[in-house]
């Protein structure tokens, strides 16, 4: 019976041995990864914003926040949003091979001659807003012509729509009834873009359609400028 007590109790004080050591080492092993996985989470966080910068920002609306900063009085916001805009607008144009090239390169240089005009409060936000204008014709001009030298158009609509949409944007630098005549056109196109994503015989019919009023739209483009 003796033996049979002291044999439990030896078993009964490693038990506790194991665990005394088990324990601290499992305590470890949890909170190293916790630690690392800290610091990992935060050079991710960080690293987007520091690496992808102008990559990831819209040409068009850092144009846009260009106008809006200069009608809030904001003359370095505006010199900062247009100079943004600018650097987009040009390495996508220098990286094209569209027929549009030469005239989004000519609005870039307009562009960054009304930067030092910003600066010395001598630029409205009108005037502004129709360079601005000019250059979104241009650029997404540029995209469209792109797209319809790439081939097909079959699930395009998105691109194409966003093309338009900028188009449409920059029509109120023409005014009068030359913007009527750009969004009529833009309109009649966007009313058959949304086909080409909807597959089948109705996609393939409205390919061919949306190529001659996407066409109607760069010439009415090419004249404008």
């Amino acid at each position: 019976m003796k033996r049979i007590v002291l044999s439990g109790l030896l078993i009964g004080s490693l038990g506790n041995l194991a665990q005394a050591q088990t324990i601290p080492g499992a305590t470890t092993n949890v909170s190293k990864p916790t630690i690392l996985g800290a610091v990992r989470d935060s050079a991710t966080l960080s690293g987007p914003q520091t690496t992808a910068g102008l990559a990831t920002d819209d040409t068009d609306a850092q144009l846009d926040k260009a106008v809006t900063a200069l009608n809030n009085g904001d003359k370095a916001g505006s010199t900062q949003a247009l100079q943004a805009g600018i650097t987009g607008m040009e390495a996508t144009a220098q990286k094209s091979s569209s027929s549009f090239k030469d005239k989004v390169l000519a609005q870039v240089s307009k562009l960054k001659a009304l930067l030092p005009l910003i600066a010395g409060g001598s630029l409205t936000g009108n005037g502004l807003q129709k360079a601005i204008g000019l250059a979104k014709l241009a650029s997404n001009a540029g995209k469209l012509d792109g797209l319809l030298s790439a081939g097909s158009l079959l699930g395009k609509a998105s691109s194409l729509t966003s093309g338009l949409s900028g188009i449409s944007s920059g029509l109120s630098a023409l005014g009068g009834s030359t913007q009527s005549t750009g969004q009529s056109l833009i309109t009649a196109a966007l009313g058959s873009v949304s086909k080409l994503d909807q597959g089948g015989f109705a996609a393939k019919a409205a390919e061919p359609v949306v190529k001659n009023q996407i066409g109607s739209v760069l010439n009415f483009v090419k004249g404008a400028l």
